[in-house]
């Protein structure tokens, strides 16, 4: 059985931003973009595709009411000690995302974009048990 992505939806302002941060840093692609006119908010997918061939998309809009900024998205995300010093590798200014370890048996890499939306990669640690539900 197939089933669709959940897409979010993260609220953003300014494009050369948004470009800057999700393409030229994260890695992300820019699929498609949608504007009613010359002078109107940008609509765009991003993807970003990962080591093990997953995609990871998200839309971003400039559309006053499509989303509300502060949002915090999760995504499951492998090979994350490697993304993480890709991220690093690229000396971008304005982050300089870490690993952390959690205590139910995963590693989180916590970033947060231009707009105040907080993104947060994770994966499971395999040499690490989870905590056994009550």
């Amino acid at each position: 059985m197939l089933s669709n992505p959940i897409i979010p939806v993260l609220r953003s302002f300014d494009e050369a931003k948004a470009v800057e941060f999700y393409q030229a840093f994260l890695g992300f692609t820019q699929d498609w973009t949608h504007r009613f006119g010359d002078d109107f908010p940008l609509y765009q997918q991003v993807s970003l595709k990962g080591q093990d061939g997953r995609v990871c998309i998200l839309h971003l809009s400039e559309h006053h009411g499509d989303a509300s900024p502060g949002a915090n998205v999760r995504i499951e995300w492998p090979g994350l000690a490697a993304f993480q010093q890709a991220l690093l590798a690229k000396n971008y200014r304005n982050a300089k995302p870490g690993l952390e370890r959690m205590p139910w048996g995963m590693q989180e890499l916590r970033i947060a974009d231009p707009f105040g939306n907080r993104i947060v990669f994770f994966e499971e640690l395999q040499d690490e048990a989870a905590p056994a539900s009550p």
